[in-house]
C-alpha cells in the first residue's frame, strides 16, 4: 500500500506541475465506501487536459511514475469519443488505469442529469485548477450495490438455467469439454448462478449490499456450507467431475432458488427442475451417439 500511495504522490505532483492538465480525479474502489480493498488494489485515475490528443498518442509520459512492464491502451473510438484510456503495470506492481479525457468532453459528463456510473461509485478530486468540478453531484455509491429483481426476472433466470443445464449435459456425453465449460462457466455460472447468489445475499441484507464484481466478495457473506456447496461446482477437465459440477451446480440452484421464491413471493418452476433433472439423469446413464451438432 506505501508503494501505491507514493505512486499516487507522483502523479500528483507530475499533474500540478503540468500545463495542460486542468484536473486530476481518484475514482473507483479506492474511494468507494462499500468497497473492500487491499494492497493489491488498483489506482483509478481520470486525467483531464485541455486537449487529450498528445497523451493518447504519445505513451512516454506514463515513465515519469516507474517502469511499466505492460500497458493495455484504449482510444476514445472504444468509449464513444468520451475519453482515452492507458490501463499500466509498473514494475513495482502498481497498476494504474489512466483515464484520459479532454476537458471539453470532460464537461458534458458533468453537466448530465444524472451522475454518470462511473462517478456514482465513488471519486475524490484531487486537482481541479479551474475549478471545473464544482459542480459535479455527490456520488450515491448506489450503482454497486444489488438490486431487487423482478418476478419476469427472476423467473426468466431460472427457465434459462435450466434450459442450459442441458447443453452442458450433452457436451459431457460427447466428451465436448470445450463447449461444455463454455455453456457451464460463460453462460450458467455468469449469468445465472452469480447472479441468483447476489440476490441470496442482497435479501439478507435488506437490498442493501454490495458484493463486487462476478462474486469476489461472495466467501466473505455466504455461511460456511453454502460456500462449500458453491465450490463443488467448480471442475477441472475430466469428464466425471464435470457431471459431478453440474448436478451441484443445479442443487445449489434449486435450493438457493426455492428459498428466494418463497421470500420474494415469485413462482419457482418445479415442474420444469424435475423434468429436466430426468433428462439430465438419463443423459448421464444413456450411452448415445455422437453428433457434431447440438
Amino acid at each position: 500500500m506505501q508503494t501505491r500511495e507514493e505512486k499516487l504522490r507522483q502523479i500528483i505532483d507530475w499533474s500540478q506541475n503540468n500545463p495542460d492538465i486542468c484536473a486530476v480525479l481518484l475514482t473507483s474502489s479506492l474511494v468507494n465506501p462499500l468497497a473492500s480493498i487491499d494492497e493489491l488494489s488498483d489506482l483509478d485515475i481520470e486525467l483531464v487536459f485541455d486537449d487529450n490528443t498528445n497523451y493518447i498518442l504519445d505513451k512516454n509520459w506514463i515513465n515519469n511514475f516507474g517502469t511499466p512492464i505492460a500497458m493495455v491502451e484504449e482510444d476514445e473510438s472504444y468509449f464513444e469519443y468520451k475519453h482515452a484510456m492507458k490501463m499500466v503495470l509498473y514494475a513495482d506492481h502498481t497498476k494504474v488505469d489512466f483515464k484520459l479525457y479532454s476537458k471539453s468532453n470532460f464537461l458534458e459528463e458533468v453537466h448530465q442529469e444524472h451522475l454518470p456510473e462511473d462517478w456514482d461509485i465513488g471519486y475524490k478530486v484531487l486537482i481541479d485548477k479551474e475549478g471545473i468540478t464544482q459542480t459535479l453531484q455527490k456520488p450515491t455509491y448506489q450503482v454497486s450495490v444489488i438490486k431487487r429483481p423482478t418476478a419476469q426476472k427472476f423467473e426468466q433466470l431460472l427457465n434459462d438455467f435450466w434450459w442450459d443445464c442441458t447443453y452442458v449435459a450433452k457436451c459431457l456425453v460427447r466428451k465436448d469439454i470445450f463447449y461444455a465449460k463454455f455453456m457451464s462457466e460463460d453462460n450458467i455460472r455468469t449469468s445465472y448462478l452469480v447472479p441468483l447468489i447476489e440476490w441470496d445475499i442482497a435479501s439478507q441484507h435488506e437490498w442493501n449490499i454490495t458484493t463486487n464484481k462476478h462474486g469476489r466478495l461472495f466467501e466473505k457473506y455466504l455461511p460456511r456450507q453454502t460456500w462449500e456447496k458453491v465450490i463443488q461446482t467448480f471442475s477441472g477437465s475430466d469428464i466425471n467431475e464435470n457431471w459431478r459440477a453440474l448436478f451441484a451446480m443445479a442443487d445449489l440452484v434449486a435450493a438457493i432458488g426455492r428459498e428466494l421464491a418463497s421470500k420474494l413471493t415469485y413462482e419457482y418452476p418445479t415442474k420444469l427442475e424435475a423434468d429436466v433433472r430426468i433428462y439430465l439423469n438419463a443423459l448421464k446413464t444413456k450411452e448415445i451417439s455422437r453428433s457434431p451438432s447440438i
